[in-house]
């Protein structure tokens, strides 16, 4: 894909975008200002931009004039770059350019990484741990009369040197019809034990050559979603993936909500049922997708929470929200998958991912292993933010790790207008510092009906450094702005006016949205510098930063630093993951290197229990303000706070 340059006039500000990139979202990368409400729909009319040099495609509408048309007005939410650009910001969008140059900067999102198959190979991690062999076995006569199994496992150590195998009564159960259906050419998938030590396992039988068919599946349990992947364990590609939202859901948000329920009569029964079917719709869609045998597929790795994980094994989880906080168990055995439920065949085993405590689960160690933290040399701060943030900092020599509870903030939850991230969530935002007004982008580029978290964190960021809003998350009173006002119980600002949204009514940020956020970010913060504080290091001795979970590739690295979520530090040294859970289950599922190390690596996680660590609240405390309470913890922020005031 080609890109092309534009510059921002009378700013003079230039940047790259790739075809196809829509003139607002290039100029939200550049820090550009654009007046706009509709979320990038089209209807409200107020990004109109003027095309000085270059063409666009599309752009134009009825709320644009034909004159205007004639000159070269385009709408930016509309206009589609198709080569190199001079786009002129009208006055309505750029009262005073040189201010807008000072407040507004440029967006920096975390640099996506994920190791690949041929990386594994490389690094010297890749051993398989499924593998097949073709066997052409000579039929039984009278004076060869072994049994079926006894003949299949005589040529497995004698020709390809298999010994100490173990066989399911399964597996011989389909030898004498797999072996004569094609005249005794069959091909065996043996599971490789993890250890030196160990018997590997005959797990299928298959008439014919099917060595080149073999497949795994990786999966993740999730609080909120099940995302599951189909490998291919002979190229390492992924052929399919799908994910939907956890049945448990109506059962409670979060997982207090669910071990409560879990207690009832017939609660823990019924919870792992509903989990359940939520694993076999994505395993039938995701097999369907790719198009692959049940008889193909040999094993299905999991990875969860702590209590998702016994929610999935059917153990009851009681325990483990009750002081001292004790999981049932951090290491499960393999089982078969058909036993927990799952709609596979009788020979496809289920692995399940060690947790390290009751609040520090598989997911976890997953992401910890998929990261590669365990073998880096660079001390790491490993984040994966949900409704629970989980914290590991460490390297190749140690690990440490801890919890904390951050409420639904960075998920849309517990704000007025709060939503996921679908189609019409308030995405991404700026504002103009001197008639306040909004520039906002939905996902879908649809009107608005709501704030998602990344949304937030960007909305909170700017009004800060601004002064809009205090560092106490208070509304600045005396701005001479309609936009500003005194809602229900509460100070707003209103993002979109009724006409302009989906929902008939305005879409507003308010004062207890702000305090919601202080508060999440606060926790993780402070959860961050208490686990330093433990292990003895400092803020300043942390080399990289890698974000997990949902969120990460769409938070503005820059605004995360400003309210505090984040340490401050160079944004190239953040690597986002995405989804760490399903990574780490898929690198288990491609290799035993893996699954060797797993074991070692949850003895090396020390966990540290916040809620019983003295320090922790008083972290808590300091970091309820914007940024922080100690500013001088933020000092790049620090210096263009003063130069504002100064101004």
């Amino acid at each position: 894909m080609s890109n092309h340059k534009i510059v921002f006039l009378p700013h003079e500000t230039k940047i790259t975008v790739p075809d196809g990139e829509t003139i607002i979202h290039a100029a939200l990368e550049a820090g550009v200002h654009i007046n706009a409400s509709c979320g990038g729909e089209g209807v409200c009319g107020k990004c109109r931009v003027l095309i000085e040099d270059g063409t666009v495609e599309g752009g134009t509408s009825e709320k644009l004039s034909p004159e205007d048309q004639d000159k070269g007005y385009r709408l930016a939410c509309q206009a589609v770059v198709k080569n190199d650009l001079a786009v002129r910001i009208p006055v309505e969008s750029s009262m005073d350019a040189s201010v807008l140059r000072r407040h507004m900067t440029p967006r920096k999102t975390a640099h996506i990484r994920e190791m690949n198959f041929d990386e594994l190979k490389e690094k010297g991690l890749f051993v398989a741990p499924v593998g097949k062999i073709f066997l052409q076995l000579p039929e039984p006569t009278l004076q060869d009369n072994l049994p079926d199994i006894t003949r299949l496992i005589s040529y497995l150590k004698a020709k390809h040197d298999e010994h100490r195998l173990d066989v399911a009564l399964s597996v011989i159960r389909k030898i004498p019809d797999a072996m004569r259906e094609k005249d005794f050419e069959v091909t065996a998938t043996l599971v490789r034990p993890v250890r030196d030590v160990g018997k590997t396992r005959l797990i299928n039988v298959q008439p014919g050559d099917t060595t080149g068919r073999s497949f795994a599946i990786a999966m993740d349990i999730g609080t909120t979603t099940i995302y599951g992947q189909v490998i291919d364990l002979i190229s390492g590609d992924v052929l399919a993936e799908y994910g939907d939202f956890n049945g448990q859901i109506s059962y409670g948000e979060d997982v207090i909500s669910r071990i409560v329920y879990a207690e009832k009569p017939g609660g823990l029964q019924r919870l792992h049922e509903v989990v359940m079917n939520t694993i076999n719709k994505v395993l039938d869609k995701i097999i369907k997708q790719s198009g692959i045998d049940h008889e193909d597929l040999s094993t299905i790795t999991l990875a969860g929470n702590t209590t998702m994980t016994q929610l999935l094994l059917k153990i009851n989880p009681r325990s483990i929200r009750r002081s001292p906080y004790v999981p049932a168990a951090t290491l499960y055995p393999p089982t078969r998958a058909k036993d927990l439920g799952m709609a596979v065949g009788d020979h496809v085993s289920a692995l399940v991912y060690p947790a390290v405590s009751s609040y520090v689960g598989g997911d976890i160690v997953a992401g910890v292993m998929g990261a590669g933290i365990y073998r880096a040399e660079k001390l790491t701060l490993y984040l994966d933010v949900g409704t629970n943030a989980e914290i590991v900092i460490g390297n190749k020599d140690w690990l440490a790790c801890a919890a904390c509870s951050a409420g639904p903030a960075f998920e849309g939850g517990g704000l007025k207008y709060g939503m996921r991230a679908e189609k019409g969530a308030i995405e991404d935002f700026s504002i103009d510092p001197i008639t306040y007004e909004p520039m906002i982008i939905t996902v879908g580029n649809v009107r608005p009906k709501g704030i998602c978290g990344s949304g937030l964190i960007t909305m909170v960021a700017t009004m800060f450094e601004i002064g809009i809003i205090n560092n106490l998350g208070k509304f600045n009173r005396d701005l001479e702005t309609e936009r500003i006002r005194e809602g229900d119980g509460a100070y707003e600002y209103v993002l979109a006016w009724k006409e302009e949204t989906q929902i008939d009514r305005d879409v507003t940020l308010t004062e207890i949205d702000i305090e919601n956020l202080i508060r999440a970010k606060g926790a993780i913060y402070s959860g961050c510098m208490t686990l330093l504080t433990e292990v003895g290091m400092s803020l300043q001795e942390i080399e990289h930063i890698i974000l997990a979970g949902g969120f990460g590739s769409y938070v503005d690295l820059e605004k995360a630093m400003v309210i505090g979520l984040l340490p401050e530090m160079d944004p190239a040294k953040v690597t986002f993951i995405g989804n760490g859970s399903l990574m780490g289950a898929r690198m288990s599922s491609l290799t035993n290197r893996i699954r060797k190390d797993v074991v070692e690596v949850t003895h090396k996680m020390t966990n540290f229990e916040l809620s019983d660590t003295a320090s922790y609240m008083d972290n808590y405390i300091a970091a309820l303000f914007l940024p922080h309470t100690d500013i001088d913890q933020f000092p790049k922020l620090k210096a263009r706070l003063e130069t504002r005031k100064n101004r």
